[in-house]
């Protein structure tokens, strides 16, 4: 792994093959508080509508035959599918304007863009973890330690001026 541009991946260039921009580690350690709260609610969102489905399934193979009790909770679980779903889809755009991906919205796990060894990357976080404390490839599940060496910050050289004009003239 090359060098790590102002705490990015080591290896990060400056755009990944998508297009999307990778992302700091300081910039993604700094979001992480309002990317938490939005990848639970995406994880919130993803588990009801995994429990309502069915029971809309069940509702609508028997709908010829339902009692109105039935046919009314029927009704009830398709508005609040539709709720969920737009609720759902607001938290997924509102990750995705903050360039952040949804790896896997069943546990939450959300991906800060960024590049290792010229391929596409993530830094990765899921609901009850600490901090942002992994990384893993594009479309690999699994999940590795992030190194300390990327989390150091940037030493940058400071660059002496020289004399200025007034005291050339002087």
């Amino acid at each position: 792994m090359n060098g790590f541009t102002e705490n990015r991946a080591p290896g990060a260039s400056e755009q990944s093959d998508r297009g999307e921009r990778p992302l700091t580690w300081g910039d993604s350690v700094a979001m992480l508080p309002l990317v938490g709260r939005v990848a639970v609610d995406v994880q919130h969102h993803h588990k009801r509508l995994a429990g309502l489905r069915p029971e809309l399934a069940r509702l609508e193979r028997a709908r010829l035959n339902l009692a109105w009790p039935q046919r009314a909770r029927r009704y009830q679980v398709q508005e609040e599918i539709a709720v969920i779903e737009r609720e759902l889809q607001t938290a997924v755009s509102e990750l995705q304007r903050l360039g952040v991906a949804v790896l896997d919205p069943n546990t939450g796990l959300v991906g800060f863009p960024t590049v290792v060894d010229d391929r596409r990357a993530f830094f990765s976080w899921m609901p009850g973890e600490e901090g942002l404390g992994y990384w893993n490839f594009a479309g690999d599940t699994s999940r590795r330690p992030v190194l300390p060496d990327w989390t150091k910050p940037v030493k940058t050289k400071v660059r002496s001026r020289g004399k200025s004009r007034r005291e050339k003239k002087g």
